[in-house]
């Protein structure tokens, strides 16, 4: 009897120390996946306050909105071209990357419309045939465009970019 008695003993001791080595390992391998967890959960919280930093600064740009100016402009050069028939006629999309700068668009649209029309006139047609000439006349119509959004309201993002979504001259 004595020894079954040692061999349960042998047995019990053999089954504490596995349990108890089992029960650390688990111990050990639970607290490293929650410190896995916290240490992901707080990356992904600096990376998303790095991100709320960012998106408030002008560095991180906004995705493009566009507004198209449906009526195209048209102007006559027949006084430039010794009676002959000469004209431009240009379609217009603008770029903004704030919704209120195209809601601005918007409200002064007839002005803009106006001072873009001046502009156009202003423009000689032998210039305006160069490559170089269409883009001053882009560039010059980005900056007049914002002069008046400027004058017309208390923004401070402006239009971004004009594009000529059709350039004819005859």
């Amino acid at each position: 009897m004595a020894e079954k008695k040692d061999d349960i003993e042998v047995v019990e001791e053999k089954t504490n120390k596995t349990t108890k080595l089992l029960l650390i390992v688990i111990a050990v391998l639970l607290l490293a996946v929650i410190g896995l967890g916290v240490f992901m959960l707080m990356a992904n919280s600096d990376e998303g306050s790095s991100t709320d930093t960012e998106a408030t600064s002008s560095s991180v740009k906004q995705p493009p909105i566009y507004f198209a100016i449906e009526d195209p402009f048209i102007v006559n050069f027949s006084e430039q071209s010794n009676g002959a028939v000469r004209y431009l006629q240009v379609k217009i999309k603008l770029m903004a990357r704030s919704q209120a700068v195209i809601d601005r668009v918007k409200m002064h649209l007839p002005a803009i419309q106006h001072e873009l029309l001046m502009l156009f006139y202003s423009q000689k047609y032998d210039e305006l045939q160069t490559s170089e000439g269409s883009q001053a006349l882009q560039q010059a119509s980005l900056a007049t465009i914002n002069q008046i959004l400027k004058s017309e309201t208390s923004l401070e993002d402006e239009l971004e970019a004009v594009y000529f979504t059709s350039f004819i001259m005859q």
